[in-house]
């Protein structure tokens, strides 16, 4: 028996040391990345060859290294479903140069230790969970250039120091919370004025001579009791105004809660805090809204816009038919709905259920939807080149990969079409109406999400069976594709003549190498080999089979391929094996 423990310990302690010498082997930047994968919940299992064993991370899924020393330079886990909390063991992958962790569930704030990443040049933490303040210690990298944080849920003032100071809205759009002179929202401090913070030229202050020092002395104390007294002042003042500005919101909240509420049956939901202003002011704007804050319609209801106090603008969709069910059920479908946020999806602020009608409040982006850009405006508007119908492309892919692919359950919007496409002030795309068609067609009633005006977008097996699938909306992106190409709608007239829509007609002409006809005239700056790489993704894309059809996910590697490729960068080799 005693022999017998006696080999069980001389085991364990052997299966340690070899451990041990294991682990020793493995280089620091390989220790860390250990301990980083100790800290993810790697739900999918795709950090599954990062090994202890092995005697370096440079063969690791994600990883790349310098090629003479074996340090770490990359970090690749875009996409990957990781949980958790980036840790601060990661400053000590001292030559990192990129760190690339776009689209997971990590949560948390950033650790402050990235900070000390001297060698930093790309950090991308975009569509994520993250939340707290941005740490200032990110203005140290001063060889950083290019900073993605959007679509996460950040809070408070962007330090405007180093580094930091040199992006602008693009790099926190999407963090509602945020302000500062990079997003170009004020900070506001308790009392409701923005914050004006003083601004040295210098750090280095000139030495004054003792007579100075005293004169200067004597100014400081009166100043300072001069402000001493002008802020007592403002406070008392403030503080009068704030309590009368309570009372009177008070009572007019009383009288309209009193009015709308107890007789009226309204109800307002706002999601995650977006819409910061008073229920009465929210309720008292939509009853108000009439024709002539109409600004569009669709197959749900029409569209408004509606303006508050303080002249922030958004969009309203008054629902005209739902399905049938109760309003607790389609509410907290809602409140999923408005819980996602993602740099190309039009953000759902709000609900309102009124006793005639049920509202969705949105973001209200300027420039109107890209069907308006594309056939409304005459042909002799070039604002759409080829250069922004691909950031378009790129962005409505984005925004479609991020619903099929990242939400849980996934997302498939059934209704894509360039009306549903809205683009803001830099002609940056948003997706719109996602989930909606779920969420207000019975899929049980023989009327399914067929919609004037999107038969041209319907993939074959859906005109069948009324089933909407992942690879439906792929067939439907890919019209979209044509549509940016061409200029035309889906069934255009010219087509229709023919028997024909966008997708036979762009394929007759491939077959007769008639490229120079499916251009759309106005993309002047459009070169053949662009054209036949979107030409060949929308092909794929509109496949009869739906499964010869890619999914989102690979559609939008061979889009950033083919836009992204041709920036330079130090960091160029692809990433698509890490997704």
């Amino acid at each position: 028996m005693q022999m017998g423990i006696a080999v069980w310990l001389f085991k364990q302690v052997l299966a340690a040391t070899l451990f041990s010498i294991c682990c020793l082997a493995l280089t620091q930047d390989g220790t860390t990345l250990l301990e980083m994968k100790s800290a993810f919940n790697d739900t999918k299992n795709f950090l599954s060859n990062w090994r202890e064993t092995d005697d370096t991370p440079c063969k690791w899924i994600g990883i790349s290294c310098h090629p003479n020393d074996q340090r770490v330079t990359s970090i690749a886990l875009h996409e990957n479903s990781l949980h958790g909390l980036i840790p601060n063991e990661i400053s000590n992958c001292s030559e990192l140069r990129a760190l690339y962790l776009r689209a997971n569930y990590l949560q948390g704030g950033i650790p402050s230790e990235i900070g000390n990443l001297s060698y930093l040049t790309i950090l991308d933490l975009s569509s994520n969970s993250l939340k707290g303040a941005i740490p200032s210690s990110l203005g140290r990298l001063t060889r950083l250039r290019s900073l993605n944080l959007s679509t996460n849920f950040f809070s408070g003032e962007i330090p405007d120091f180093g580094s930091l100071s040199a992006f602008g809205t693009n790099s926190f759009i999407g963090n509602l919370d945020l302000c500062g002179r990079q997003v170009h929202k004020p900070c506001r401090t308790s009392f409701g004025f923005p914050v004006v913070l003083p601004h040295a030229e210098s750090d280095e202050a000139a030495v004054p001579s003792k007579r100075s020092s005293r004169y200067m002395k004597g100014l400081l104390i009166g100043a300072i009791s001069a402000m001493g007294l002008a802020f007592v002042m403002l406070l008392t003042f403030s503080w009068i105004r704030f309590l009368s500005k309570k009372e009177r919101t008070a009572k007019r909240y009383t009288e309209v809660k009193k009015q709308v509420e107890p007789e009226a049956g309204a109800k307002l939901i706002t999601f995650h805090g977006d819409l910061p202003y008073p229920s009465f002011e929210i309720i008292e704007k939509l009853e108000s809204l009439d024709e002539e804050d109409v600004v569009g319609s669709g197959g749900f209801g029409t569209v408004y816009k509606m303006v508050m106090n303080d002249c922030v603008a958004f969009a309203v969709k008054r629902i005209e038919r739902s399905r049938e069910g109760s309003d607790q059920v389609f509410e907290r479908e809602l409140e999923i709905l408005g819980s996602i946020k993602h740099i190309n999806l039009v953000n759902l602020r709000g609900y309102c259920r009124l006793p005639t009608s049920k509202l969705l409040i949105y973001d209200y982006l300027s420039n109107g939807s890209l069907d308006d850009y594309l056939h409304e405006r005459g042909d002799d508007d070039a604002t759409l080149n080829w250069s922004a119908r691909l950031k378009i492309a790129l962005g409505a892919a984005r925004g479609l990969a991020y619903l099929h692919h990242d939400c849980c359950p996934k997302i498939i919007h059934r209704d894509i079409k360039s009306s549903n496409i809205l683009l803001d002030e830099n002609l940056e795309p948003r997706v719109s109406d996602f989930g909606l068609a779920r969420l207000l067609v019975d899929e049980d009633a023989h009327v399914t999400t067929v919609v004037a005006g999107t038969f041209g977008y319907l993939a074959p097996e859906f005109l069948q069976s009324g089933r909407a699938t992942e690879k439906s909306d792929v067939y439907s992106f890919g019209v979209l594709l044509l549509e940016l190409v061409t200029g035309k709608r889906p069934n255009d007239p010219c087509f229709v003549q023919k028997g024909l829509n966008v997708v036979g007609w762009s394929n007759t002409l491939i077959r007769e190498n008639q490229l120079e006809g499916i251009v759309d005239r106005r993309c002047a700056d459009a070169d053949a080999e662009a054209v036949e790489a979107i030409l060949d993704v929308a092909a794929t894309c509109t496949a009869a089979n739906p499964d010869e059809r890619p999914f989102m996910k690979q559609v939008l590697q061979l889009l950033e391929q083919e836009v992204l490729s041709p920036c330079p960068s130090d960091f160029s080799e692809s990433h698509s094996d890490y997704s």
